[in-house]
């Protein structure tokens, strides 16, 4: 009896919280909203807040709360995803054009001239929070990297004390573009291929003392483009990429050189001819008979 007390206790307690358990799932469950969960099958899962919502879960709830949210504001899963949350809501997919992050910024070291040495923590927002950050122009890229490190794809570097976005990597989720405290990158369509290396807001005469790659404001991009896609705001060029037409005009006319145009990708040449079979030698036998 002395074994059999405690093994029924603990087997009656087991059983009262099973059924407690039972019960509490039943009364307490929250209710599963099928949409979402349908929705949330077609993210792919980053939770990388570049929607606008918290994450994948979030922005799949608010769909299904809300079918007038746009389908198509999950950059990681482009065209896919938009299509599959279009589908289960029974809505058109909308613009789903692939973008891309760049950065607005060509001061690199040597270039981007420094007035102090800092020493404290190593963040673009530490650094920031100091004077402004040690280079001279307080509008460049500070160079530590608080953009490299919320970027889950490994698409984004520090390279000669400027960031730097691999495109092929890049799934524009905007992580980094809300982690720059210097607002330099931007989500601009992949098939814009000019850009301007500098968002100073310095008069030019300023920008030329302490940046050898910086806008000075000139406006002869703007008398250049023929399709009035690049202005002078603020005192540095800004390209709208709705209306640019990637001529290059604009990177010709700029003296310092800080509009740039990346180079379509080459065409691999067409493989030649295989070269006609040779005839073939006379079998032993056939050369014998002759």
């Amino acid at each position: 009896m002395g074994i059999v007390t405690p093994v029924l206790m603990v087997t009656v307690v087991g059983i009262i919280s099973a059924i407690g358990l039972t019960l509490a799932e039943k009364f307490m469950a929250v209710p599963v909203d099928e949409t979402a969960v349908k929705i949330r099958e077609c993210l792919p899962g980053a939770n990388c807040g570049g929607c606008g919502f918290a994450g994948c879960d979030d922005y799949a709830a608010a769909l299904a709360a809300d079918p007038t949210i746009a389908p198509n504001m999950c950059a990681p899963g482009g065209a896919t995803a938009a299509a599959g949350i279009a589908a289960v809501l029974g809505v058109d997919a909308g613009d789903t054009t692939p973008k891309v992050a760049r950065v607005h910024c060509t001061g690199a070291d040597g270039v981007h001239k420094k007035d102090m040495e800092y020493q404290g923590y190593s963040t673009c927002a530490a650094a920031k929070g100091f004077f402004g950050g040690p280079g001279q122009c307080k509008n460049g890229c500070i160079g530590f990297g608080d953009c490299v490190a919320v970027c889950k794809y490994g698409a984004i570097q520090v390279v000669n004390g400027v960031a730097w976005v691999d495109k092929e990597l890049c799934v524009a989720c905007g992580a980094c573009t809300k982690a720059c405290p210097q607002a330099l990158i931007k989500l601009v369509p992949q098939t814009s291929r000019v850009w301007v290396g500098c968002s100073s807001t310095d008069h030019g005469k300023i920008t030329r003392q302490v940046c050898d790659a910086g806008c000075i404001g000139c406006k002869l991009c703007e008398k250049a483009c023929k399709f009035e896609a690049i202005k002078v705001v603020d005192n540095h060029a800004v390209i709208d990429t709705d209306k640019c037409k990637n001529c290059g005009l604009c990177a010709k006319a700029c003296p310092r050189h800080i509009i740039h145009v990346i180079p379509r990708k080459p065409v691999a040449p067409k493989a030649a001819p295989a070269p006609a079979p040779a005839a073939e030698a006379p079998k032993a036998e056939e050369a014998k008979a002759e």
